[in-house]
């Protein structure tokens, strides 16, 4: 199975090294702001053409927004625009100019009705302070050096914190093939990443007639329908937040920046920001690594795996769980299983966002018009079944796949009508280090071919 696989490993660079680094990715920042100014000022003349009443065919001509044409013009005029540019590898300068096509498109698209998503706003200019910093490679020597050292374009043989000889054996035997590095900063430290093009053997799951039901929640993380113990909800944000408001005290107290009065921060100010970032990460890491945990252990395991798509960007807006919400990463847990049940060899399936797993008995069938929030036994009037809400959940919809492939049973419906609403769709989005496609099975609803009976239909992709 070919694979883009990403291998991120934790740099240890001399002080001139980071002093480098800096400087390469304040060349994506200037060159993203320099493009975008020559896009504004264009589009700018040419309103104000138009606001003369000359014609259209008349008008100064449209600055195209590909890269080629950018990083064309970037060459024309770099000498004047930044006469330090050769400091810098020139893949710095392209990937801010990359990155400023890719955003100029994602605006069209959202404009025009093309893209997907939530509607993308203009670029803004990336400022010096808030812009993350990371710079991408593409061309030139990138490569893993020796047990602790990387090599990449201009800044030279720079050593790691962990060793990266798997991934330099496997470029040397040829099961790989090197396409990408990108270095960025986070919370103080530098990472690099290469993103390479192998083969993955196809893996096979310990399990794989297996059939598992995952129902996830904020008081439990994960309850599973095959009695698997459940995974507690660690809550890292919740129990890192004192520590994180004595820090950001610690913060406020010092002499930060000011950019209406150029105040310069100062060493005080600097040292306790970055115990905060510090701590903020740790919590970004406890959690990541958590779910990592969880999704590999089910991926390795069972042949089918099955979850609720999930509105999270619907859920957060309620105030009193939006803190709880984003401490779990429902979002993750649901991406990092699409990629994964691919990886060995087993099945997602995504049951429709209107599918009533918590108010649908998993003995009769029976739905209930409601069951709030803080009801967590359900019971069952018709058949007397008593029964956790989570577990009840997880058991739907595990049963939900089974009636589907064996094809015995009429569809299970909503009450409400939630049946005719937004279909379901697969989970995650594209991962970054796999954007090969999983195998991702999606549940829908229609009539029998022979007695016209309402049934569940499962289709995989």
């Amino acid at each position: 199975m070919r694979v883009v696989q990403a291998y991120r490993f934790a740099l240890d660079p001399t002080a001139r090294q980071g002093a480098a680094l800096a400087s390469h990715c304040g060349a994506v920042r200037v060159a993203f702001n320099w493009g975008l100014a020559q896009v504004k000022a264009n589009l700018a003349l040419r309103e104000a053409e138009r606001s003369y009443g000359i014609a259209d065919d008349r008008l100064t001509p449209a600055l195209s927004w590909s890269m080629y044409s950018l990083r064309k013009r970037w060459n024309q005029v770099k000498d004047e625009v930044a006469p330090w540019w050769a400091d810098n590898s020139k893949e710095a300068y392209a990937c801010g100019l990359a990155r400023l096509a890719d955003a100029l498109a994602n605006w069209r698209g959202s404009q025009q009705g093309k893209r997907k998503g939530p509607k993308m706003g203009f670029p803004r200019f990336k400022t010096k302070r808030r812009a993350a910093r990371s710079v991408r490679f593409t061309t030139g020597t990138i490569r893993p050096d020796g047990h602790t050292h990387v090599i990449l374009p201009v800044l030279g043989r720079i050593k790691t914190h962990e060793p990266v000889g798997k991934l330099a054996r496997l470029l040397a035997d040829g099961g790989a093939r090197m396409a990408s590095a990108t270095v960025r900063c986070q919370e103080g430290r530098w990472h690099v990443s290469f993103t390479v093009h192998t083969e993955r053997p196809p893996g096979k799951p310990a399990r794989p007639d297996a059939v598992i039901g995952v129902d996830l929640g904020i008081k439990t993380l994960a309850v599973f329908s095959d009695g698997r113990p459940p995974v507690a909800n660690p809550r890292h944000l919740t129990t890192a937040l004192r520590k994180l408001r004595r820090l950001s005290r610690a913060v406020s107290r010092r002499h930060g920046p000011d950019r209406r009065t150029r105040q310069q921060p100062s060493q005080r100010w600097l040292r306790a920001n970055a115990a905060r970032n510090r701590a903020e990460y740790r919590v970004a890491a406890l959690r990541r690594d958590g779910i990592h945990q969880l999704t590999t252990s089910l991926a390795r395991t069972y042949g089918t795996i099955v979850v609720e798509d999930l509105n999270v960007a619907g859920m957060i807006r309620n105030r009193r769980l939006a803190h709880a919400i984003s401490d779990v990463g429902f979002g993750e847990i649901l991406r990092q299983l699409a990629y994964k049940t691919g990886w060995h060899g087993g099945r997602l399936v995504v049951a429709d966002r209107w599918f009533p797993s918590s108010k649908t008995c998993s003995s009769c069938g029976a739905v209930k018009a409601k069951l709030p929030l803080r009801v967590r036994t359900y019971v069952c009037e018709g058949c007397g079944l008593s029964l956790d809400r989570d577990v009840n959940a997880a058991l739907n919809l595990a049963s939900l796949v089974e009636r589907t492939v064996a094809g015995s049973g009429p569809e299970t419906r909503n009450g409400r009508g939630a049946d005719h609403k937004t279909p379901p769709g697969g989970a995650g989005g594209c991962e970054a280090s796999t954007p090969h496609r999983a195998s991702v099975a999606r549940i829908r609803r229609g009539p029998s071919p022979t007695t016209g009976e309402s049934l569940t239909i499962l289709e995989t992709q």
